[in-house]
């Protein structure tokens, strides 16, 4: 498509790497660093230009019933433009072609495959790499992006609502969900553009060629590395718990006073200060039993003052009541 003249004299050294017709006139021209908007001249209105630079803090794009709207948003403002809702999809793999090159992500040479927008994921898929960004926008600087040349599995795993793509990284497994819907276009994208690398012709073939070896690495036999005998119990199997010695301390008086009961002597393991213990009486009935203990010093005793009441034992039969006395003059 031709290059309308008045977008040929804002272009200076650049040059247009691809045109979209929006129809009547109108035309979307992108450079590496710049998207030119054409309309042409109508009722009422002149033939204009607008520049669009490509060094956004954040894209995004708006969907509606007939028209799509790109949002390019700066620091210190924002722009936008619109256009039909059939051109969209183009106008906007050349849009994120400009933006991913400014921003250094892509490199000279490496075109736009596919681009896939589900809720608040974003996947680009380029000749080099996937290009993963998470969020309400379409683009900004919080992205990953996957380098064919790293990559080391690709396989797909399919769910009744959705399917998940496993992309293997120099080894570590990432997985990224796309609708049951659009999984079949994803998949077909991602094997295209990762065969035409790895120049292969089936997923198999792939997989065999970028896959690592098998062979496990050896363990590292320094003296700080940790094993299962060095206290660490293993997460699964039975735990076994380490044996442990629980020392209990006991006194004396209670070890004499059970040789007391018995009657028997105390031995050379553990002497009393008598040497011997005494034989044990049988205690009264009704009475409990005293048993010898560790003898204490006495000291000067004192006896309270008064008499000292006797005790009674209270029987169980009631004492008659008694009979006063009459004295008779």
């Amino acid at each position: 498509m031709e290059v309308p003249q008045l977008v040929r004299e804002r272009l200076g050294d650049e040059s247009v790497e691809g045109t979209v017709s929006l129809g009547d006139e109108d035309v979307v021209c992108v450079t590496p660093t710049r998207t030119f908007v054409y309309r042409g001249e109508g009722l009422l209105s002149d033939e204009s230009v607008s520049v669009y630079a490509h060094d956004v803090e954040r894209f995004d794009v708006s969907e509606g019933r007939r028209k799509t709207k790109f949002v390019f948003e700066y620091v210190e403002e924002s722009d936008s433009f619109t256009v039909p809702g059939d051109r969209a999809e183009t106008v906007l793999k050349l849009l994120l072609g400009g933006i991913l090159h400014v921003a250094g992500v892509t490199v000279d040479g490496e075109s736009i495959g596919d681009v896939f927008s589900f809720s608040e994921l974003t996947l680009v898929v380029t000749s080099n790499r996937l290009v993963k960004h998470v969020g309400a926008s379409v683009w900004d600087e919080d992205f990953e992006e996957y380098p064919y040349a790293d990559v080391t599995g690709l396989s797909f795993e399919e769910g009744s609502v959705a399917t998940q793509v496993v992309l293997s990284v120099e080894g570590r497994p990432h997985r990224i969900k796309a609708p049951s819907e659009k999984a079949r276009t994803v998949e077909r994208a991602l094997k295209q553009a990762l065969f035409a690398y790895h120049d292969v012709d089936s997923l198999d073939a792939l997989n065999e060629k970028v896959g690592e070896d098998d062979a496990e690495p050896e363990p590292d036999d320094e003296a700080g590395s940790l094993s299962l005998d060095d206290g660490i119990s293993p997460l699964a199997g039975p735990r076994v718990r380490p044996r442990t010695r629980v020392r209990t301390r006991r006194t004396s008086a209670p070890l004499r006073s059970r040789r007391a009961r018995r009657g028997t002597p105390s031995g050379d393991r553990h002497p009393t200060s008598t040497g011997s213990v005494e034989p044990t009486r049988p205690a009264a009935p009704g009475r409990a039993r005293v048993l010898p203990g560790p003898k204490l010093p006495l000291g000067p005793t004192r006896t309270p003052p008064g008499p000292i009441p006797s005790a009674r034992r209270p029987s169980g039969k009631a004492s008659p009541p008694s009979t006063p006395r009459i004295s008779r003059r």
